[in-house]
């Protein structure tokens, strides 16, 4: 008979385990345990950063009396020429007109404006309705001479302010020469004679 191998697990030593686990480490989120009857200390988080501490505002006045010869709530009041801003102006609008066979257009410049701007805007709107606004049917009978007609009264308005300087930093409108002396201001010559021939005809046939 063989004999049976010897076993190697018997009174040998047993060779260390190289996958045992040492000892577990302390858990940092873990909850201290109350002491019987003591208080329960309070969970200090590893990434508590120390709040840093914030420094008291200084008083600052409220803004309505912190300057009370300059109230920051003031309402402007009104204004002077809306082109320079000299404080002699009247409030009163300008227009031309233009009309070419069934187009027409409408132009308003809307006040206030001082003595100089207003008459020199009278001048160029007036030149402009003169050379451009007789060309339409209602132009010619209607919208062309409201315009003419309205813009001899803002003449007349704007010519009896005084004469005063515009704002720091601000210029005045060159009035240029007056409206006779202005050559497109005679091309209206052309559709008045013509309505005038047309005028003359009619008359003619029904008398005839």
């Amino acid at each position: 008979m063989s004999t049976p191998p010897p076993n190697p697990y018997s009174g040998a030593p047993v060779p260390p385990n190289p996958y045992a686990q040492g000892p577990a480490a302390p858990n940092p989120y873990a909850q201290p345990q109350p002491q019987p009857g003591g208080p329960v200390p309070a969970q200090q988080s590893p990434y508590a950063q120390p709040y840093p501490q914030q420094q008291p505002h200084p008083q600052q006045p409220h803004p309505q009396y912190a300057h009370p010869q300059h109230p920051p709530y003031l309402v402007p009041g009104p204004t002077g020429c809306r082109n320079c801003g000299a404080p002699e102006a009247v409030n009163f609008a300008v227009r031309a007109h233009v009309g070419v066979l069934v187009v027409m257009r409408f132009h308003r410049l809307d006040g206030p404006f001082c003595r100089r701007c207003g008459r020199a805007l009278v001048r160029i709107m007036t030149t402009k309705t003169l050379c451009q606004g007789w060309w339409s049917p209602l132009s010619l009978v209607l919208f062309t001479p409201f315009t003419l007609f309205w813009n001899l009264i803002a003449a007349a308005k704007f010519a009896k302010l005084e004469p005063s300087d515009p704002a720091p930093g601000r210029q005045q409108l060159d009035e240029g020469q007056p409206v006779h002396a202005r050559p497109l201001a005679y091309v209206a010559i052309v559709p008045l004679l013509w309505a005038v021939w047309v005028i003359t005809n009619i008359i003619a046939d029904v008398s005839g």
